[in-house]
């Protein structure tokens, strides 16, 4: 009964597990290709399985408040069957009846399990390393970091050793073993015991009522939209800054390994450094910042290597962004529905999903594949964000 076995170990089980939706690009065309539709339309699968993330997270609270056993086998069964329902449809259909049910099993089934996973440790983790909340968030959200880096290769081996159905079928069960795992092992602390009374008494609607939690809301969405309006279309970037070099090849290698790391590293090192703030909001001040400057520079120069810098901070600003938002919410609501907070939050992921990669590419069909707009755009809300974290969500001073 320790906080590694009970509360960070079994979060990466889970996180790491539930982290590679973000592998998408990486078999999306593969299974266009297998099913006989076009990617675009197999595209929305992801932004489905990134709304059904949110949403289900914004509705799973109470059930994560009370039982989060309950909560961990329902993430574990919805996550895996979801994996293995997109397998066995790329298998044995095509056409039409093959999109529906690759939305319904990769988009809604296992969007479910994600965000219900997500959400499962959270507060478990908080409870454990009650000193260092931030660092103890930053650990598990950086395993759903980590994932995309982590599961990349291998999902490349076996696409190639034996083809995209069978790596869905062989993960679906590696992932089933590990959330399993971490489902047995995730416990509170000895004699918390949740109480009844609150968890009931808790109304949705008091906190869109609240000035603060609207404001982290607005903010917390607005970096993930901008996240991926630029994280979605980052090889294109790099091939457009790079196109006719003979670095182009390298490059397009090894920087999304990079920035896979800085999405990691952001995850741990922003949420980290906020439990040494007097105000841990003040994190999302330093990235919508760090932000706007740089999406400044790289509109202002063409460089493809400043481009890359771009990625890299918007990247690091993505990941802090999340890992930071459980203790900014405990630190502003305290502990007693913070599951419950925390799943509200989400909501903002849900509208991102849909939102931050389709304004994308509106503006590319309407400016002749112009990139420099999408950075503008995203750094125009980046300000915007800016002015919502002052006015909103930055403590005042006592």
């Amino acid at each position: 009964m320790n906080k590694w076995t009970r509360a960070a170990i079994p979060a990466l089980l889970i996180h790491c597990s539930i982290g590679t939706v973000y592998c998408w690009s990486t078999f999306k065309e593969s299974i266009a290709q297998a099913i006989g539709m076009s990617t675009f339309s197999v595209g929305w699968a992801f932004s489905f399985a990134i709304f059904f993330l949110g949403m289900s997270a914004a509705f799973a609270g109470k059930i994560v408040e009370l039982n989060i056993h309950r909560s961990s086998l329902i993430s574990a069964i919805c996550f895996t069957a979801g994996m293995i329902g997109t397998g066995a449809t790329i298998q044995f259909c095509k056409g039409p009846l093959a999109l529906i049910l690759i939305y319904l099993f990769y988009g809604c089934i296992m969007g479910i399990g994600l965000g219900v996973g997500y959400l499962t440790p959270v507060k478990t983790l908080m409870l454990w390393f009650k000193d260092n909340k931030g660092l103890a968030t930053g650990i598990s959200i950086m395993g759903f970091g980590l994932a995309k880096a982590i599961a990349t290769p291998i999902m490349e081996f076996l696409q190639n050793k034996f083809g995209i159905a069978p790596m869905f079928f062989i993960l679906g069960g590696i992932y089933f073993v590990m959330m399993m795992a971490g489902h047995f092992l995730l416990k509170k602390p000895e004699g918390w015991v949740e109480d009844k009374n609150v968890n009931d008494s808790f109304k949705v609607t008091s906190m869109f009522k609240d000035k603060t939690f609207i404001g982290i809301w607005l903010i917390f969405y607005i970096n993930i939209h901008c996240g991926l309006m630029l994280i979605t279309y980052e090889k294109q970037l790099l091939n457009e800054k790079f196109a006719g070099l003979a670095v182009l090849t390298t490059i397009v290698a090894v920087v999304p390994s990079i920035t896979a790391i800085c999405n990691a590293l952001g995850r741990i090192g922003y949420s980290t450094v906020s439990d040494k703030m007097k105000d841990r909001a003040t994190v999302y001040g330093i990235i919508f910042l760090s932000c706007v400057l740089l999406c400044g520079l790289s509109a202002l120069i063409s460089n493809g290597y400043l481009i890359i810098v771009l990625l890299m901070v918007i990247n690091l600003g993505y990941g802090g962004g999340f890992s930071t938002l459980p203790a900014l919410l405990e630190s502003r609501f305290g502990m007693k529905n913070i599951s419950k907070i925390h799943g509200l939050s989400l909501s903002a992921w849900a509208v991102a999903g849909i939102t931050g990669n389709n304004l994308s590419e509106i503006i590319l069909s309407n400016t002749n594949k112009n990139y420099t707009v999408i950075i503008v755009t995203a750094m125009v809300l980046y300000a915007v964000a800016g002015i919502i974290y002052f006015t909103m969500v930055k403590a005042k001073k006592s």
